[in-house]
């Protein structure tokens, strides 16, 4: 079977659609899965088994727009089209989708995402080298211990505006937008800047109908700090990224900053929600925590194992003709990778159960070459924020029943809408005067926050004392239940 390319014809028999699904809904023509709609929305890890039973690693998809693409679901060819660049490239400009009329050139919710600029994402070899340089070199400027204090300070001050309400809604007051307060300080923006970006990377990601007007606001942001920081550098990416010895354009820092503030806000967002979900709802997972048989940062693993942030991440486009997954690929073909559907490929990963919180060989981040840069900083953001979020209210509980949680999927990822929970309410006053966090991270007081005393001032001279680990005073709290 082959791929529609500029000169064919669907021909694929397709899939049977899933319960309760009409036909029209979850395929295109000639039968060709959506990547899009209900099939996907409601269980897009149903939708990739079902690819992958009729088709093998590599199957024929439709994006939106029924634009016409390969999704590749196994983990062995996920890590070979990631890791040949030559035969996989990262320009879009070969596509052959953009001369034959197959997609909307103005306003397609796809441009933001697979369309050519002039940042490292979308280079391959020499070029790429050179700005992927300039990037990491801006990321490497911060330490561990100082990004910490960075999200110690947001996390305290998300959590303060709800810790006295006994209950909380953690996406929207929480997740969302934690992210984006560090990522915006470390790019060298106000921090006023977070809340407004939260929408529009949110919706631009999601791939909502006014995508390419919000890509548009986005850019012009951006622009605006560029300009600002050609005036007034300062020690961030967009003074770094400016300063570089490979000399980036104005155009190639603004698209740098976009990519960075896109991709790590979306990941780190997904990433914490789930995390956070699995606290909350299974008591294994808790326990584990609890009784020291994982760790946060082991659980950040897990869970990228199980739920990568991105469930599919666009694009490579073949080079030339070439075969894959059994599959014939056409010069110029579009392909997709599956990171969730490689990461639980059975050839590597026999049990979706098994717990491999120790390795981190998943997907989740890609692979190859363009592997994302910023992985460790969007760990560091969750390990440290749930840490602090735990730390203050270690007997916080999902406010409803599990199964009325409700989800958000688009062709990239699977969002969880809402995560309310209950706790005890405590003041804000009342939360722990914080030491300096080494790496990795520790937590609170050992003293519950119902009978913690005034704190006296600090002695210039002292030493601090190490803080009680949260896993500690969770243990006391179900003790006194």
């Amino acid at each position: 079977m082959t791929v529609p390319s500029s000169d064919h014809t669907t021909t694929d028999p397709g899939l049977t659609p899933p319960p309760g699904c009409p036909a029209h809904t979850a395929t295109g023509a000639g039968g060709v899965a959506r990547l899009y709609g209900p099939a996907a929305e409601t269980d897009p890890m149903g939708l990739y088994e079902k690819l992958r039973a009729a088709h093998g690693p590599v199957a024929p998809v439709l994006l939106e727009g029924d634009v016409r693409s390969w999704l590749v679901l196994g983990y062995m060819e996920n890590r070979d089209v990631a890791s040949r660049a030559t035969q996989f490239t990262r320009d879009s400009r070969i596509w052959h989708g953009w001369t034959t009329g197959e997609i909307d050139t103005t306003n397609s919710p796809l441009l933001p995402l697979i369309a050519w600029r002039p940042d490292c994402a979308c280079a391959d070899g020499d070029d790429h080298q050179r700005l992927r340089g300039a990037v990491t070199a801006s990321l490497d400027q911060f330490d561990q211990r100082g990004v910490r204090r960075h999200i110690t300070r947001f996390a305290h001050q998300l959590i303060d505006e709800f810790c006295a309400d006994g209950k909380a809604e953690l996406i929207d007051q929480f997740t969302e937008h934690l992210p984006m307060l560090v990522l915006t300080h470390l790019l060298g923006m106000p921090d006023a800047y977070g809340p407004k970006l939260v929408r529009n990377c949110r919706d631009l990601i999601k791939g909502s109908a006014d995508a390419v007007a919000l890509n548009a606001k986005l850019v012009e942001t951006l622009e605006q700090l560029v300009a600002a920081k050609r005036v007034m550098p300062g020690h961030d990416v967009a003074s770094v990224l400016m300063s570089h010895e490979a000399r980036l354009s104005d155009e190639e820092v603004l698209h740098h900053l976009r990519l960075m503030l896109l991709a790590g806000y979306e990941t780190t967002v997904n990433l914490m929600a789930n995390v956070l979900r699995m606290v909350v709802i299974d008591p294994r997972f808790r326990g584990s925590l609890a009784g020291g048989q994982m760790t946060l940062p082991e659980a950040v693993e897990q869970v990228l194992w199980d739920e990568p942030p991105l469930m599919v991440t666009p694009a490579r486009w073949a080079t030339g003709d070439t075969t894959l997954g059994g599959q014939e690929i056409k010069a110029g073909d579009m392909l997709m990778l599956g990171l969730a559907a490689g990461n639980a490929d059975q050839v590597i990963r026999p049990s979706s159960s098994t717990r491999v919180h120790h390795n981190r060989a998943h997907l989740a981040f890609s692979t190859g070459t363009h592997e994302c840069p910023g992985q460790d900083i969007a760990r560091v953001i969750a390990d440290t924020g749930i840490d602090i979020l735990l730390t203050r209210l270690p007997d916080i509980n999902l406010a409803i029943p599990e199964e009325e949680l409700t989800w958000r999927s688009s062709t990239w990822a699977r969002h969880l809408t809402a995560l309310p929970v209950k706790f005890a309410p405590r003041t804000a006053e009342a939360r722990d005067v914080l030491v300096p966090l080494p790496a990795p991270p520790v937590a609170s007081s050992a003293m519950p926050p119902e009978q913690r005393c005034p704190v006296p001032e600090p002695d210039p001279t002292a030493r601090p004392e190490p803080r009680a680990s949260w896993r500690a005073r969770l243990m006391r709290f179900l003790r006194r239940r």
